[in-house]
């Protein structure tokens, strides 16, 4: 097994933090890339993730840090309409 394979499961095993801040849904928590600054307020120390962010950083968040990085970026658009209060319905189908 290589370090990237490893890596990844270490991230999905202790939980993505772009998942686990779009879960927690916590009033005046930040929207965009929240999870990869999750996982950067946890590398530099920060105490307080439940207060800031509305839940606990993942147990690696310096593995979870790309896949976290990747996922808010393809989340980015929808994090800004969220952020300027633009409400979005995408529907699809018939």
């Amino acid at each position: 097994m290589n370090k990237t394979s490893l890596l990844l499961m270490l991230a999905l095993a202790t939980g993505c933090a772009s998942v686990k801040t779009l879960d927690a849904a916590k009033p005046g928590a930040p929207l965009v890339y929240a999870g990869t600054r999750l996982d950067l307020y946890a590398l530099n120390g920060g105490c307080c993730a439940m207060d800031r962010f509305g839940t606990e950083p993942p147990a690696w968040p310096a593995a979870d840090l790309p896949a976290s990085a990747l996922l808010d970026t393809v989340l980015l658009p929808f994090s800004l309409l969220a952020t300027l209060g633009i409400g979005y319905q995408a529907q699809g189908g018939l």
